[in-house]
């Protein structure tokens, strides 16, 4: 069995990117080795100025985030100090890409919280080193060090450029692509899936119904793991944690609706039983085996 590469175009400090994490939960977990993802950093601001410039504020920021509540995701209730741009963040994942190769997931995920529980900033190095000090495997003081090294700087300008090429693309036929800074970009999380010379698109935040409509049509014969009947099995396939939203959402058969009440009441019972520690995040929290 060949897997199905996903490219997967992303910034950590995208909210729309952040609340899909449920989904692309799911597509880990009923399709696993399955799937060959590689994340590709947008980099969606440069200096924070830019988003000065379009009228953003911490306040307007803060703001803004409770559209996004619904989700499911966490997130703290407070503005941030000030703006900040995202390249700076950007480049620490490509800097694990490059140093750690395989961290960079873990990377980009604790930046995104970071980015969204705290008041932490994405272009502070201080905040920076914070966000990812407690990721297993990567040296926070190197990463955060190399993101002005020159291979470093290459590998983030062919990221940018490569997420500036969605002109004519089927995600911009749908309304789901920007050019905020010139070219035609994907937004943040747009996914294109790759089976040999076939490649579908599922550009912008999408449910989790189209990424798997994607698959089926490119590979209907893939394994496909179905949700587990005790959650404990969840916790011990991303031993790093996951939140009670992602969980609801891998709990969830078909196209019904995740229950996140059932799910946080499932949570509670395996932490008390000694099976699952629970760390406050924002307001949620994030849940490990124990």
């Amino acid at each position: 069995m060949s897997p199905i590469d996903v490219t997967h175009f992303s910034d950590p400090g995208c909210p729309w990117a952040y609340s899909a994490s449920p989904a692309l939960h799911v597509l880990r977990w009923r399709y696993g080795d399955a799937l060959r993802w590689r994340l590709v950093l947008i980099g969606l601001t440069e200096s924070a100025d830019q988003y000065v410039a379009r009228g953003y504020t911490p306040e307007r920021s803060a703001l803004g985030q409770k559209r996004f509540f619904r989700y499911g995701m966490p997130f703290a209730r407070e503005a941030k100090p000030r703006i900040s741009g995202t390249s700076p963040a950007c480049r620490v994942v490509v800097a694990a890409r490059l140093r750690a190769p395989g961290r960079e997931e873990s990377v980009f995920r604790a930046l995104q919280f970071s980015q969204f529980t705290t008041t932490r900033l994405l272009d502070d190095p201080d905040d920076l080193r914070a966000a990812i000090a407690d990721v297993d495997g990567i040296d926070a003081a190197e990463l955060v060090g190399a993101i002005e090294d020159d291979d470093v700087r290459a590998a983030y300008e062919e990221d940018r450029a490569a997420s500036r090429s969605a002109e004519g693309s089927p995600t911009e036929f749908q309304g789901k692509a920007a050019a905020t800074d010139g070219p035609v970009r994907y937004t943040a999380p747009s996914l294109l899936f790759t089976d040999g010379d076939r490649q579908l698109e599922a550009g912008g935040f999408q449910p989790v119904e189209a990424y798997d409509v994607c698959i089926a049509n490119l590979d209907p014969t893939l394994p496909r793991r179905e949700p587990p009947d005790d959650p404990a099995e969840l916790l011990a396939a991303f031993p790093e944690g996951v939140t009670t939203q992602e969980v609801a959402a891998m709990l969830a058969h078909g196209n019904d609706a995740p229950d996140r009440t059932a799910a946080e009441d499932a949570l509670i019972e395996l932490a008390a039983a000694g099976r699952a520690t629970r760390t406050p995040l924002g307001d949620d929290a994030l849940w490990r085996p124990r």
